[in-house]
């Protein structure tokens, strides 16, 4: 048996002559890479020096290749800038040849004209001598005439000047009194025949409308329903309607109280639909007044539609084919204003046909002559000014806002068309049973107008007739003459128009009466 270190002995010099042997391998050959790169590095530089010298000998003949090309370019510029300053030398000389020409012409040119102004001025010497010696006669001769007429020169023209004045004032007097009588004669009759024709022809109804609405219910108990639980139901009504709702010991009714009609008619339908659904709660109010204001919108939509086809109009605008059918909600004086633009735009189409006037134009302003009616509730302004910027926005014609803007007064008429609008608008609004008001502002209303008309000085008694469309004012002679007979009446229609607010129009009628009284004995 081999004892245990002698094999331990024998593995560890085993291991060191191993090791030196791997060490010997290693070493011989990491000799022989080191060799091989030595030997590849000196063949790159060899090949590397090869390269450089390789490069210097073209960049060399490339050089002089470029030397010689960029000499033969300058020769070629210097070759073509001669060329151009040869032609540009021969083109100076001609220009300056030229330029010669025109100033030996323009010599000659202005030797002539100093010949031509010395001859000028040769004859306005002669001219001046002559008018002198003109004067020196004319002078003469009004002297001589003046000592034969005894006048100076002045008082001659003065006098001449005078008695042609009066006989043209005479003259003038006569035929404007001659021509006012008898365009005033054929314009009556004309007018007579043209309106009463028009108003024969169209024979609109009128019906009296309420300015407020009324809700019928089934029963009182209906009542407490609509007010709702701590009045929820009747607010969420008023808030989503903006109208106001009107509960008081009326038996079963309603009453809906609202300055705009449109907001009014929602409301009235909306609280008709929730008493026959009888569900009343503040979402089913929502959803039936929303209803209802596209019900409304529709209505207001086909009943603009409907005028402009009775009217016979085309090419209205759609936003003003709405806006006129939202009048049919609007009442003035309790008349509706649609069924009143409706027959201003017959009467003015009437008239117009009469008198050889475009009908069409007539009918068109006379349907959108109360046009502002339908935004004065929501726009600050009259009705007049309203109507004029709505047009203007849309883009109507001159003649139809002149119209609108002269209807009432507001502006002198400068057309046919506002004349006739304006006549048509009196018409329908003044002829009988066409508007109504109650019997307290009937009277209070006739009570101002003698109050204004008898607060003149020299005015004994005034009496309102007619219904307040005319005035007849007796004057005291002794303090009214007839020439003041006019300024007195123009002034009490002045003060009626700023004081007092009516339909159509007032006559103001002055009468003066002077007696004369003597006894026979």
């Amino acid at each position: 048996m081999i004892p245990l270190w002698l094999l331990i002995l024998t593995a560890v010099i085993l291991i060191a002559a191993a090791i030196g042997a791997g060490f010997l391998s290693y070493r011989r050959g990491y000799d022989d890479r080191r060799t091989k790169a030595e030997a590849e590095i000196g063949s790159a530089e060899q090949e590397a020096e090869r390269i450089v010298a390789e490069a210097k000998k073209n960049a060399d003949s490339l050089k002089k290749e470029k030397l010689i090309e960029t000499k033969d370019e300058i020769y070629k510029a210097r070759q073509e800038a001669d060329r151009e300053i040869k032609e540009r030398r021969s083109e100076i000389s001609r220009q300056e040849r030229r330029v010669q020409q025109k100033e030996e012409t323009l010599d000659k040119k202005i030797e002539n004209l100093e010949r031509k102004n010395d001859l000028v001025q040769q004859k306005l010497n002669q001219a001046d001598d002559k008018l002198a010696e003109a004067e020196e006669i004319r002078r003469s001769q009004i002297e001589m005439l003046e000592k034969i007429s005894q006048f100076t020169q002045d008082q001659a023209k003065d006098y001449l000047l005078k008695q042609l004045e009066d006989e043209l004032i005479h003259e003038k007097a006569v035929r404007i009194m001659n021509y006012e009588a008898q365009i005033k004669e054929e314009c009556e009759a004309k007018a007579r025949q043209y309106i009463s024709l028009a108003i024969a022809r169209c024979a609109a109804d009128q019906v009296s409308e309420s300015a407020v609405s009324v809700v019928p219910l089934p029963n009182d108990e209906m009542k407490g329903r609509i007010i709702g639980r701590e009045g929820r139901n009747i607010r969420a009504i008023e808030q989503l309607t903006g109208v106001d709702l009107i509960i008081d010991d009326t038996p079963e009714t309603i009453t809906l109280s609202c300055f705009d009609p449109v907001r009014r008619e929602v409301a009235r339908i909306a609280l008709e639909r929730l008493i026959q659904d009888g569900r009343i709660h503040p979402t089913r109010i929502e959803e039936m007044v929303d209803k209802a204001r596209r019900e409304v919108e529709q209505v207001i939509k086909s009943e603009g539609e409907r005028a402009v086809l009775e009217a016979n109009i085309h090419g209205l605008n759609h936003e003003l084919v709405k806006l006129i059918g939202r009048l049919h909600y609007r009442t003035s004086y309790r008349q509706n204003v649609l069924n009143h633009s409706i027959e201003v735009a017959h009467l003015a189409g009437m008239m117009a046909s009469e008198l050889g006037v475009d009908p069409t134009l007539a009918r068109r302003a006379g349907l959108l002559h109360d046009i502002g009616k339908a935004l004065s509730h929501e726009i600050e302004g009259s009705h007049v000014q309203i109507g004029v910027d709505v047009c203007k926005k849309y883009k109507e014609s001159p003649d139809i806002i002149h119209a609108i803007e002269a209807h009432h007064g507001d502006v002198e008429c400068h057309s046919v068309i506002a004349a006739l609008v304006q006549a048509a608008d009196a018409v329908s609004a003044a002829r009988p049973a066409a508007r109504s008001e109650n019997f307290e502002n009937y009277i209070k209303r006739l009570e101002k107008l003698e109050e204004i008309c008898s607060s003149f000085d020299g005015v004994e008694k005034s009496f309102a007739i007619q219904a307040g469309r005319e005035v007849r004012i007796l004057v005291v002679p002794e303090k009214v003459s007839d020439e003041q007979m006019v300024i007195v009446a123009r002034e009490i229609s002045k003060k009626i128009e700023d004081e007092m607010d009516y339909p159509g129009q007032i006559k103001v009628n002055l009468i003066r009466e002077s007696r004369a009284v003597d006894y026979a004995k």
